[in-house]
């Protein structure tokens, strides 16, 4: 069979009837037409809703508590093992060496060592590093060094110079 233009028609279940008001008892929207029975929004000309269209979505989509969302970068999380493999011994790990690396996204403003894994080389560990204390000690164990904080106030210090 060829379909023409006159033959076309939407699929099954896809369109819906407009709702025809105030045609008798026997259309199911009689009597008061889906209005309800008196008042200024029963009435010819009576205003219902908010003026402004798609506010009330706006309204509703909104929690009636606002909460509390945290304004602080939650650091990128990197493995021991991760870090064992990707550095050599001697090397200083720090967000820069990181990035480079391609072991956290250029954007990151924070990352952290997480525990799993051993670290078997002598690696240094800057000041803007943060460790969780399992991930601490594992690396101590494995012979790095930390920076410490006061390095890293002087290494903006002479930055700012």
């Amino acid at each position: 069979m060829m379909h023409t233009l006159h033959s076309l028609h939407p699929a099954k279940g896809s369109t819906k009837r407009k709702k025809r008001v105030g045609r008798g008892n026997a259309s199911g929207h009689g009597t008061y037409s889906t209005r309800g029975m008196k008042g200024q929004k029963a009435r010819s000309g009576g205003r219902k809703g908010l003026k402004r269209l798609g506010m009330k979505r706006i309204v509703q989509a909104m929690p009636k508590l606002g909460g509390f969302r945290s304004r602080a970068v939650p650091p990128v999380e990197v493995r021991l093992t991760v870090i064992d493999r990707a550095y050599a011994a001697g090397e200083t790990v720090s967000l820069k060496t990181l990035k480079k690396k391609g072991l956290i996204p250029y954007n990151a403003r924070a990352s952290k060592m997480l525990a799993p894994g051993k670290l078997t080389k002598k690696l240094t560990f800057n000041a803007d590093i943060r460790f969780t204390g399992s991930a601490r000690a594992a690396a101590e164990a494995g012979g790095a060094t930390f920076a410490a904080a006061a390095d890293k106030a002087k290494a903006k210090t002479k930055a700012k110079n």
